[in-house]
């Protein structure tokens, strides 16, 4: 009996990993960039938890405009063009925001990404992340623009 059950435990296995493996998209690529600050989280969150507040740390942002409802946003880039985002879910006690694009010129389609502030010592550390995949260049090439983008962002929001 042990030989038998040894066998199928070992199909079992291998067969939930494979399901394991064939549940997470393969094209998903991920990206992240965080930093430290001095800020408090309260204040950090003060800064980064304004949906459209994006205005005024992103350096590629020229202006930001909030549909009505507060759950969608439109980023005037500089040079042109537009970024249309949505809010997917949001958390003011745990400092966090998802939101996904709808339209961009940027080389990315099926994005969602996070945004995140957390204590960290006697300050706080933004998290930036999300995942999409690569529209009209390599995956190299999307991951290059968002990494820039996310630590631009975060870079401007801690000071660096």
């Amino acid at each position: 009996m042990f030989k038998a059950t040894r066998p199928r435990a070992a199909r079992v296995a291998v067969l939930a990993s494979a399901f394991a493996l064939a549940s997470v998209p393969a094209w998903a690529l991920t990206t992240s960039y965080h930093a430290t600050s001095t800020m408090t989280p309260a204040d950090m969150w003060a800064k980064v938890g304004d949906f459209c507040g994006i205005g005024n740390w992103l350096p590629p942002v020229q202006k930001c405009t909030l549909s009505a409802d507060g759950k969608q946003r439109t980023l005037s880039l500089k040079g042109g063009g537009e970024v249309v985002e949505a809010l997917v879910s949001r958390n003011d006690k745990k400092r966090t925001y998802t939101y996904r694009i709808l339209s961009s010129p940027l080389p990315v389609e099926d994005y969602r990404s996070t945004i995140h502030v957390v204590a960290k010592g006697s300050g706080s550390e933004v998290i930036w992340s999300g995942t999409y995949k690569a529209k009209g260049a390599s995956d190299a090439d999307a991951e290059k623009t968002i990494a820039g983008i996310y630590k631009a962002g975060v870079d401007t929001l801690v000071g660096k």
